[in-house]
């Protein structure tokens, strides 16, 4: 019986189940271990805080899925693996040993990255964490207006400072002052000039205030700038640039200059060929790409396919993503930002298109294929062994 286990519930591994349910791999017993009974889809996070959605049009259900590729779900995290014993370690003590490993955990913030963030912030990850504490938040008493600040001036921080106007503001009586701390450079630095501009001008609009500073330390009912600016604060939302999770330091595997899996053009780690990742947690070796939802989406169907060849024995096929992608951003309102190679455009139908693909993408898995009916429970199979 060879084993396999899926590290994390992310948007690639989400794929893998549903092709597991679709087409079985016999003689396979698989293990997912994710935290989390639910994948929150980040597309939609920012209609979410908005008001667009209910949370639960943007989650998808990971024990269904799980159930229906008959695949072992074990509710907890990572906190080592150890590439030469091939096994991984859970944070509630269980040890999962494996004969090929599928790594989709994503990234994480490094908390200390601003002094007082983590006493006072509100990370946007883990996305699990954060929808909790944003319902407190907008629990908070209305009777003065509450100064929100963002802190991140990528497309995350973009998108959850215009998503907080409109959820504030959007009525018409004024809630909230929101603004928007992007760091040393413009924001949404990786964006051409066409996108960035329209971006300035919605902010402008929605008269959420820029800030192209850094922000150097965060405490009780404030935020400090690098210029010395002094912003009053009543709840600071970090979106930061991720970095990658900590346990992979002592994992034996090859790393990029920034600690994340370095994988070759079939997704395998350069260094171990029975270790496989995608998504944030991973970075091609041959080709950069952006640490962006849409690469890992894309990711699903090839690591799909290389997982169930890699177990049988066959070859593995190599993925090339486009050159270029279509990047959607949501302006709080249902309007949206599309950019695309050189160009960008705005507008309602922009959100509409959004909205569209986002809703798709999540019905894609609400319905997972059904088990085969004379399919035993895994840990039946296992004589009722205890989950790794």
């Amino acid at each position: 019986m060879r084993r396999l286990v899926l590290l994390g519930g992310g948007h690639a591994h989400v794929h893998v189940l549903t092709e597991m349910a679709r087409e079985p791999m016999p003689g396979v017993q698989a293990v997912l271990a994710t935290p989390f009974a639910r994948a929150i889809y980040s597309g939609m996070l920012p209609g979410w805080m908005a008001g667009h959605y209910a949370l639960e049009q943007c989650t998808i259900a990971l024990e269904p899925l799980a159930r229906a590729a008959r695949v072992e779900l074990a509710l907890s995290s990572v906190v080592a693996v150890s590439a030469g014993e091939r096994t991984v370690m859970l944070a509630d003590g269980r040890v999962a040993e494996y004969d090929v490993l599928s790594i989709d955990t994503g990234s994480v913030y490094d908390r200390d990255a601003i002094p007082g963030a983590r006493e006072h912030g509100l990370f946007l990850r883990p996305l699990e964490h954060f929808v909790q504490l944003y319902e407190r938040l907008l629990a908070l008493p209305t009777d003065r207006l509450l100064n929100l600040v963002v802190i991140g001036g990528g497309a995350a921080g973009f998108e959850v400072a215009l998503a907080l106007h409109h959820r504030f503001n959007g009525s018409g009586a004024e809630r909230a002052r929101v603004c928007l701390v992007s760091g040393d450079s413009m924001a949404l630095p990786s964006f051409n000039p066409a996108v960035r501009e329209r971006a300035l001008r919605v902010l402008r609009r929605a008269r959420v205030t820029l800030f192209n500073q850094r922000c150097v330390e965060i405490s009780a009912g404030q935020v400090l700038l690098d210029n010395g600016a002094r912003l009053v604060c009543d709840v600071p939302l970090l979106a930061l640039p991720t970095v990658a999770p900590p346990w992979l330091r002592d994992s034996a595997l090859a790393l990029d200059a920034d600690g994340f899996v370095a994988t070759t053009e079939t997704l395998q780690s350069t260094s171990h060929g029975d270790v496989f990742a995608a998504g944030d947690v991973a970075s091609r070796s041959d080709r950069p790409l952006a640490r962006s939802g849409v690469y890992a989406v894309r990711a699903g169907p090839a690591l799909a396919i290389n997982l169930r060849r890699r177990l049988a024995g066959g070859p593995l096929q190599p993925w090339q993503p486009k050159a270029n992608s279509l990047y959607l951003l949501s302006c709080g309102e249902r309007r949206a930002i599309a950019s695309w190679r050189n160009f960008g455009f705005q507008g309602r139908w922009v959100w509409a298109w959004k909205d569209w693909i986002d809703r798709g993408f999540v019905a894609r898995y609400a319905e997972p294929a059904a088990a085969p009916e004379a399919a035993l429970p895994i840990s039946a199979e296992r004589g009722g062994d205890a989950a790794p």
